[in-house]
């Protein structure tokens, strides 16, 4: 293809709408008509990228194949379109800022003054622009965070502006709005709509299409309506209904011919319509899935969902592959006892111990990990989840009962958990996590290999605490085994009880490689042993 089209996502009226899904639906749509698509997202806050950030502001941090810690909206991309993200699939004010800063110290602008207009709003084109001339997409499909008419997503927008003028018919903007359901009055109101592009036409950008947010059906007058007032053609007005799931969205917007509209303004061949047969498939298993398999997710951030997204959809996904329905527990670890593990614990078919950082809600995990050894719950330990598995068996098996990780407590006299020594002078925020996908050796025999099948695999991490090797024989020997080692550095990367139905722990992030057409082998295989421990 001679030239990259770039396609704009845009909010107005409120935030949470779900541009993330859009974007992903449009991208997924374009992808199977064979073209070559990407997903970017441009957010707003000046932190340089989301790993300080706090899960119940900011819900998870994503992490990419090459190490970048990124929105969750990323994660949303890659299920989607079954494909990796990178770095620059998630550029930040703060980013676009110390990149021009930088640029200014190198004397790069030497002699002009640096403003946002063009120093900020040049840089931030330069970011969009990449992905295309990078890696050859065919389209880029550019998510704008934040809300039409905040403070700070006017450079954002700005940029938008500029990019219209720059790449002519190579250029779209689709904007979504809420069009609110008046209860009282028994109607819906397109007003906010209304105001929403006249806010972003007063920025300089007209969008060429709307996609209208409503939980009540909207008929044709309505959408003729909002066609007229926003200067929209009306087959270009869509409407996301409220839907079971997330991912029937895609189909809803293939039912309103919506890549169609957009390849047709963009003057590319529409090709043959996709069947999506795939796609299809997975959403009849949800949906004619009979049993339900109840999932204990324990964690101190469960008061917000989001924190765990990739976790919870990487579950949701194995459920439905394994022909089951999905009732996800969140239970918080800070409210865990030993008084009452056992009956917030009983009714669950499966257990998961979350990841996460710092002491809070330790104690409750170890307790309930306590627990699922003990009464054979089949049990999965993600990163922190798979130390706090580490920590519980030196406690209670190896009884050495003061052992910890020294993120904990660094004076415990049993280190089992433990930074590496090339780590522990590192003092930058961050500098010291292992980020990214790194290689993994499975022990042939194991539960690890018998659920990827194969004896080399790839996973990313987010973390900075290891397995302490000088306690490896001693927990070898007493049931514990380290059936996954990297092979370059001899970290342990996966425990198992063998005698166990199925009790594993890992110190990467399997939920950041589980996709709609792709599951994570690891969360099926935790599914189907408790599908096969349920019976």
């Amino acid at each position: 293809m001679a030239d990259t089209k770039y396609i704009f996502v845009t909010g107005g009226v409120i935030s949470s709408l779900g541009k993330g899904i859009i974007a992903a639906s449009l991208g997924k749509l374009l992808q199977e008509r064979g073209y070559k698509v990407t997903i970017q997202k441009l957010d707003p806050y000046i932190n340089i990228d989301p790993g300080t950030l706090n899960p119940y502001e900011h819900g998870e941090c994503y992490v990419t194949v090459d190490g970048h810690e990124a929105d969750l909206d990323l994660g949303h991309y890659e299920r989607f379109l079954n494909t990796p993200t990178h770095k620059d699939n998630n550029i930040t004010t703060g980013r676009i800022y110390q990149n021009v800063i930088n640029k200014e110290r190198k004397g790069d602008y030497l002699g002009k003054t640096v403003q946002i207009v063009p120093h900020i709003t040049d840089e931030i084109k330069r970011n969009i622009k990449l992905l295309g001339t990078k890696y050859d997409y065919d389209f880029v499909i550019t998510e704008i965070g934040g809300t039409v008419g905040d403070i700070e997503s006017l450079p954002f927008i700005e940029s938008v502006r500029q990019l219209r003028w720059e790449l002519g018919r190579n250029c779209l903007c689709v904007h979504l709005t809420y069009v609110p359901y008046i209860a009282a009055a028994k109607e819906v109101k397109t007003k906010p709509t209304q105001h929403s592009v006249k806010q972003l036409q007063s920025e300089g950008v007209q969008p060429d299409m709307l996609v209208l947010r409503t939980e009540h059906r909207l008929n044709k007058d309505i959408l003729r309506k909002v066609a007229l007032f926003c200067n929209v053609e009306a087959d270009a007005v869509m409407q996301s209904v409220d839907v079971p799931t997330i991912y029937e969205v895609p189909l809803l917007m293939q039912e309103q011919k919506m890549d169609e509209i957009i390849l047709r303004k963009l003057n590319m061949p529409i090709k043959e319509k996709p069947a999506m047969k795939d796609w299809r498939n997975f959403l009849d298993k949800k949906k004619n899935a009979k049993e339900t398999l109840r999932i204990g997710l324990v964690g101190k951030y469960v008061e917000l969902p989001d924190a765990y997204k990739s976790i919870n959809e990487s579950l949701l996904q194995a459920a439905t592959y394994n022909e089951r329905k999905l009732d996800l527990q969140f239970i918080h670890s800070d409210k865990i006892t030993a008084e009452n593990v056992a009956n917030t614990l009983s009714s669950m078919d499966g257990i998961v111990i979350a990841p996460g950082f710092g002491q809070r809600g330790i104690e409750g995990k170890f307790l309930s990990l306590k627990y699922a050894r003990e009464n054979d719950v089949p049990t999965f330990g993600i990163c922190l989840g798979m130390q706090c598995m580490v920590i519980e068996y030196a406690r209670n098996v190896l009884k050495l009962e003061e052992a910890n990780s020294t993120e904990m407590n660094p004076h415990t006299p049993f280190k089992v958990i433990d930074l590496m020594e090339g780590q522990k002078t590192v003092t930058n925020m961050g500098g010291s996590m292992r980020l990214g996908a790194y290689n993994c050796t499975l022990l042939k025999g194991s539960k690890v290999y018998e659920a990827y099948g194969k004896e080399k695999i790839q996973e990313r991490h987010r973390h900075r605490f290891e397995f302490n090797e000088d306690y490896r024989d001693e927990f070898e020997k007493s049931g514990m085994r380290c059936t996954g080692i990297n092979p370059e550095t001899g970290l342990v990367e996966v425990v198992e009880i063998p005698e166990k139905k199925w009790f594993l722990g890992v110190q990467f992030h399997p939920e950041y490689n589980s996709t709609v057409i792709s599951p994570n082998p690891l969360f099926l295989s935790f599914v189907k042993a408790v599908v096969e421990n349920k019976k």
